[in-house]
Order: structure tokens, then C-alpha cells, then sequence
């Protein structure tokens, strides 16, 4: 078995997850299960970079990814790039950090460990996210949350939910949640480790590995 801690470059606060999988497994079945780890939708192109040789989509003239990650001869510390979406490439950094013997009632590939939520698709690369991630958190966004708590508490005190029958305010607090809900879309797909392994136990990652549009 092989562990592997891959993150997301130029994203601060740090973007990663760490997975297991088994030698025998190849690169392209490695692109599946980063794109089920990380939260990505694998709409896009991709390619590892190994030692100056490409392997990934066959559109991106790179070499077949069908190769067998024994095959690499990968020592512990080493490390290479997986890139998604080549169009405004999000580059992550990949380190093989162990190698252990399979480990009886232990189902693989699986994630162990990981932070921070996944960039949306399609979102401009990473510095167009980190202003997103800006916006996300603007001034204005204190005076939704404060006319919803506000509505709350009052409610709250009262023991009553009459305040939803005054249409001027129903609808106020409908477009407050509204842009509550658009500003959270902005922060990406949240990151849950169970939820990660639940997908790949019913291999989402056999259907990632193979999908492109």
C-alpha cells in the first residue's frame, strides 16, 4: 500500500488530504480517487508530471496514465504535480509519504486525513478564488447575518413566528438568506472525511477516472 498527501498550491489557509491506495493501482485510477478526496467533479483535463515525463488526458498530448504506480518505482519523500483543469491549471503537489503492507479488514483506497473546503469548479484558478474567498467575507455580509439573528431572537422571545405573515419582511429575510447561501456556494465543496470514504467504497472513483466533458 502506498500513502499519499497531496495539496492544492497558491490556496492559503492550505488545501490537502492524505489517501492510501494500493501499488497495483495506476496513475489514472490515482486521478480518480484525488478527484473523489479533494471534491473535485472531474469535468476537466488532466496530468501527472513524474520526472519530467507527462502522463495524464490523451488530449493534452500526455503519456497513457494506465501505468501501474509500482511500475514508477516511487521512493518515500518523492514528490510530483498533478494538475487539473489545464486550462487555468490547478497544480497540486503530491508526496509519497509511506509504504506498508496491507492491513487485514481495512478497506482501500480510503482517506485518512485532510483540511479545507474544495474550490468550486470552474472558478478562475486560484488566485480568483482566494478574491472570492475575500468577497465571501466583505463587510456587507455582517448585515445579513445581523437582520437574521435579529429575526431569530425575536422570534425566539416572543415564542412566535408572526413575523413571517409581514410580506415586506418575509421577503427581506428571503433575499438575506439568499445571499447567505450564494456567499457560502463561493467557499467551495466542504471537505468530510466519511463522506469522502463512503464514495470511494461505492467507487466513485471508477466513474471519476474516466469522465471528462
Amino acid at each position: 500500500m502506498l500513502q499519499f498527501r497531496i495539496w492544492l498550491k497558491g490556496v492559503s489557509p492550505m488545501i490537502w488530504r492524505r489517501v492510501q491506495v494500493p501499488a497495483t493501482m495506476t496513475l489514472r485510477g490515482l486521478h480518480g480517487v484525488f478527484q473523489v478526496a479533494m471534491g473535485w467533479e472531474s469535468i476537466h483535463l488532466f496530468q501527472f508530471v513524474l520526472r519530467a515525463t507527462r502522463y495524464g488526458s490523451w488530449e493534452a498530448a500526455a503519456r497513457s496514465p494506465d501505468i501501474a504506480l509500482g511500475d514508477l518505482r516511487l521512493r518515500k519523500g518523492n514528490r510530483f504535480l498533478y494538475e487539473y483543469d489545464l486550462t487555468v491549471p490547478w497544480e497540486h503537489e503530491v508526496r509519497l509519504e509511506d509504504r506498508f503492507e496491507l492491513r487485514p479488514r481495512t478497506i482501500y483506497p480510503r482517506c485518512t486525513g485532510g483540511d479545507g473546503d474544495c474550490p468550486p469548479e470552474d472558478c478562475g484558478g486560484p488566485e480568483a478564488f482566494m478574491m472570492q474567498t475575500d468577497c465571501a467575507f466583505d463587510l456587507e455580509v455582517y448585515d445579513d447575518l445581523t437582520l437574521a439573528v435579529d429575526f431569530f431572537e425575536e422570534s425566539h422571545r416572543k415564542k412566535t413566528f408572526d413575523g413571517l405573515s409581514d410580506p415586506d419582511r418575509m421577503d427581506a429575510l428571503r433575499g438575506t438568506l439568499e445571499r447567505i447561501e450564494a456567499r457560502a456556494s463561493m467557499l467551495g465543496t466542504s471537505f468530510e472525511r466519511r463522506k469522502v470514504n463512503s464514495r470511494l467504497r461505492e467507487g466513485e472513483h471508477l466513474v471519476l477516472m474516466h469522465q471528462q466533458m
